[in-house]
């Protein structure tokens, strides 16, 4: 590993979190990462996501989810999928909750103050939307893997825009 040196900042670390690691969090990160990307601000930024649950550990994400950001315009083929864990309290600094569900399990397994201030449900960043929860898309069809994907872009580019002035170089 390389020392960083005095004009190096080290990268602003964010995972998102749903229940099983193949829909939801998989698109996310995926936007995420792209509007990072896209803004040329990629490399301040570390994006991962994770599962509440161990069900799907190692595999791909849902074909639908691939399908529905391949369609956008993204790349989620490279996924695969994990469990949350205590070390990424340690390893983020914001950590975002897919549903209202996924926040609870996540305060519940903070260890302290310092890990529940990070985290953050996805939608409350975003001011146009009526729900705090993005619907699991699992159980239908390609038409909610879209809408779905359609709700964690308008949520990740207003926590995109929110998180920038902060990660971007300071000319």
């Amino acid at each position: 590993m390389e020392a960083m040196t005095a004009g190096d900042v080290a990268p602003f670390r964010v995972v998102f979190v749903c229940t099983g690691n193949i829909c939801r969090s998989p698109m996310a990160d995926v936007v995420f990462r792209g509007f990072a990307d896209a803004a040329g601000l990629g490399p301040r930024v570390a994006s991962t996501s994770a599962g509440t649950g161990d069900w799907h550990v190692g595999e791909r994400a849902d074909q639908r989810t691939i399908d529905a950001l391949a369609r956008a315009g993204y790349d989620g083929s490279h996924h695969r999928a994990r469990q949350f864990t205590h070390s990424d309290f340690a390893r983020s600094d914001l950590v975002v909750a897919l549903d209202r569900s996924h926040e609870r399990i996540l305060r519940g397994w903070a260890r302290n103050e310092a890990d529940a201030d990070k985290i953050a449900l996805l939608m409350s960043f975003d001011p146009s939307s009526h729900t705090l929860d993005v619907p699991d898309p699992y159980y239908a069809g390609p038409g909610m893997f879209d809408e779905v994907l359609g709700m964690i872009e308008s949520a990740s580019r207003s926590l995109f825009r929110q998180l920038e002035p902060a990660i971007r170089p300071v000319s």
